[in-house]
């Protein structure tokens, strides 16, 4: 896949939501989610008759990806100011909360029985792009955003304004009873599966600090089963619990609300996250993370043309047939990102652009279990030939290098192939390509052995190292390598562990 600009088939129209508050939660979903997963507005042709040709409106914001939909319900409803706490809490809580709730729960059981009955349009003329996974992969996330708590929360009780987190209220508990707490969520109906619900201050810390799709649903399914199991007791409010999150890793290396045995309950105090937000750590990690965001760039590059119709020489045409190529790029996480952004771009620092034809090649070995080998290319022009048959070389060569990688590493069940111009051309073009090898035959090995052979590929080429931390320190040395001492030394992120059972852990080589 390449994409050119040249008109292939009709792009596809997506809506920006009708109020500011929904325009401003697509564009938070597209920065997390990427452009190619994210729709808002999407509609059901239930009720259509010849006199009203118009759908209904399912929810304000579908994301699609892999097994996962996230149900987004937006709702942006004055905080009645009576003077009465628990009356005016009770009602902008039926409002706000309850009624996106349900409608939640009513674009859950569309989806599970009409999954191919979604579409981008209120004359259901537009299909939904994405394959939705049916009801026994699906796994659904919802998610509710309601506005105007925040301010009123702070002003009532202090700290950062996001509501506090009680999972001990159930349901009608929240208005209705001997005792309403108002700023108070816990459980709106867990017989109809668990809903978050993001307030102003929470919605913009929790999207902006897990801003891709694996480190979002990590966190959600993380928090859920910390709910479910009935060990949280309390927290002052998401943006607390995210900070716990963060700061603590499970055996396998994986962020987590990791709790003794011991403890039947953890109650999580104000000022948790000012705390992480403004550590060096955390700062350090921010730094560290722009270069992950070249990442990002060139999958909406990508995505822009498959939704605009403009790719060309694709083997297939539909969005659904191309995005599973950018998925596998999209499921990186921040940390992954980072890595590969780094792998790239140190490629094409060291790659010189002024011969008339010259390559250089690198390939990334997978992070996780499932995840793709990479294959990066950077390929000069050819002198007096045209762009296209330019495109082509690369395009088939780029192909080449990644069957000499299933090679070179027969353990690779998928091979993701990126090629694009040397120095300052990189990015203006650019190829990219998804081989599954899972299936090998004696036929694909001698042409691939023959095209290796043929034109030297990867005879010398090693998988890319480096040495890189989620949350960068300085240690005192040179290399930027801990010196022996800070190994058994708490970790610099707060977790509580020592540094060689935490973060050090997170290095990728």
């Amino acid at each position: 896949m390449d994409h050119t600009g040249q008109t292939t088939r009709p792009p596809i129209v997506r809506q920006d939501g009708v109020t500011d508050a929904e325009r401003y939660l697509k564009r938070l979903c597209e920065r997390t989610f990427l452009s190619l997963w994210s729709y808002a507005g999407v509609y059901r042709d239930q009720g259509r008759t010849a006199k009203s040709q118009e759908g209904k409106e399912v929810c304000d914001l579908i994301v699609v990806f892999e097994r996962h939909i996230i149900i987004f319900s937006d709702k942006d409803c004055e905080f009645p100011r009576s003077g009465k706490p628990i009356r005016d809490w009770s009602r902008w809580f039926r409002r706000a909360v309850l009624k996106s709730a349900e409608q939640i729960w009513g674009a859950e059981r569309w989806i599970k029985s009409y999954p191919s009955r979604l579409f981008l349009d209120r004359r259901c003329a537009c299909p939904f792009p994405i394959e939705v996974p049916g009801p026994d992969t699906a796994k659904f996330h919802r998610i509710v955003v309601a506005h105007d708590a925040s301010r009123r929360c702070r002003d009532a009780l202090g700290g950062s304004g996001s509501l506090i987190l009680d999972p001990s209220i159930l349901g009608p508990g929240h208005y209705e009873g001997e005792v309403v707490r108002p700023f108070h969520i816990g459980q709106i109906d867990p017989s109809q599966g668990f809903v978050h619900v993001f307030d102003d201050t929470s919605l913009d810390v929790v999207m902006r600090t897990l801003d891709t799709i694996t480190d979002f649903v990590n966190y959600l399914a993380k928090k859920e089963q910390l709910i479910e199991s009935g060990r949280l007791a309390w927290a002052a409010g998401e943006d607390d619990l995210l900070a716990h999150f963060l700061r603590n890793m499970n055996d396998k290396g994986e962020h987590d609300f990791v709790i003794p045995e011991e403890i039947d309950g953890i109650f999580i105090d104000e000022g948790l996250w000012e705390g992480f937000k403004n550590s060096p750590q955390r700062l350090a990690q921010i730094k560290a993370n722009e270069t992950s965001y070249n990442w990002d760039r060139m999958i909406e590059r990508f995505s822009y043309h498959i939704l605009g119709g403009t790719s060309y020489s694709v083997s297939n045409a539909t969005v659904s047939d191309q995005e599973p190529l950018l998925r596998f790029m999209a499921r990186e996480s921040r940390f992954g990102r980072r890595f590969l952004s780094e792998a790239v771009l140190g490629l094409i620092e060291k790659t010189p652009s002024d011969y008339p034809m010259f390559r250089a090649n690198r390939v990334v070995k997978p992070s996780r279990p499932g995840d793709p080998y990479y294959v990066f290319l950077l390929f000069t022009g050819m002198e007096n030939e045209t762009e296209d048959r330019y495109r082509l070389a690369r395009r088939n060569l780029l192909e080449m290098l990644c069957m000499a990688t299933k090679l070179k590493f027969p353990d690779a069940e998928y091979i993701v192939g990126y090629a694009t111009a040397p120095g300052a051309a990189a990015g203006s073009s650019e190829d990219a390509i998804c081989l599954d090898v899972r299936v090998w035959t004696d036929e694909l090995r001698a042409q691939a052995e023959e095209c290796r052979d043929k034109l030297g590929l990867l005879t010398n080429t090693k998988a890319f190292s480096k040495k890189i931390h989620e949350y960068p320190v300085a240690h005192g040395r040179r290399d930027g390598k801990p010196p022996r001492s800070m190994r058994n030394s708490p970790c610099p992120c707060g977790s509580g562990k020592k540094y060689k059972r935490c973060c050090i852990r997170r290095s990728e080589g």
